[in-house]
């Protein structure tokens, strides 16, 4: 992918190479694939998933990463007037469709050991940034000695989000406005199935 290109070598430029970098299935495996390749360096992925607003599966209002960290965007929260249950019940089901996807694409195989790595964290954008941002909590807790998040593309609110949370966020394209959609940012854009995110996972 042309974008993961681009994102190489700007991290070539920024950190050099970093030493694990883990992807988020789906759209930032193909350009975490081709990171990696440039880089020279392991290929993992990391499953989080935003918490869907019941009435707009599209919109998240948080998200659930793989060990059961979790962010929540508290003013959108207050803003749709949330009830308790409603939070709990899409937590519930974002928890169980988490599980089910880090089964099928890490089945029982562990995490590598992050402690005292230089991990780059990478997806092919920035929306609202808080799937972002609950795979670097989780990756933080891991002790690694740097945690980079590199995108080709991101709001400008979502990458001020990030930069809160990593050490370094690299961010090729910054897009400001009231609404922002990753695949807007791109020419060829296109949803990959969950056997394409298996096909480059495989040695």
């Amino acid at each position: 992918m042309h974008a993961g290109a681009l994102l190489a070598d700007e991290l070539q430029r920024q950190v050099g190479r970093g030493d694990i970098l883990l992807a988020l299935p789906a759209g930032g495996v193909p350009v975490g694939y081709a990171v990696a390749r440039r880089l020279g360096i392991p290929l993992d992925i990391v499953i989080v998933r935003k918490i869907q607003i019941p009435w707009n599966t599209e919109a998240g209002f948080g998200a659930v990463a793989w060990d059961g960290s979790m962010v929540l965007n508290q003013t959108l929260v207050t803003e749709l007037g949330l009830t308790s249950n409603q939070i709990e019940e899409s937590i519930s089901r974002t928890r169980q469709i988490v599980s089910e996807r880090t089964q099928k694409f890490r089945g029982n195989r562990p995490l590598p050991n992050l402690r005292d790595h230089v991990i780059l964290i990478v997806d092919d954008g920035l929306a609202s940034g808080y799937t972002m941002a609950a795979a670097v909590e989780s990756i933080g807790k891991q002790e690694p000695q740097e945690v980079i998040v590199a995108v080709p593309t991101g709001s400008r609110e979502a990458v001020q989000l990030i930069s809160s949370k990593a050490d370094l966020v690299v961010c090729l394209n910054i897009r400001v406005g009231p609404v922002f959609a990753v695949a807007d940012a791109y020419k060829e854009w296109y949803d990959l199935s969950d056997e394409g995110v298996i096909q480059y996972l495989r040695p």
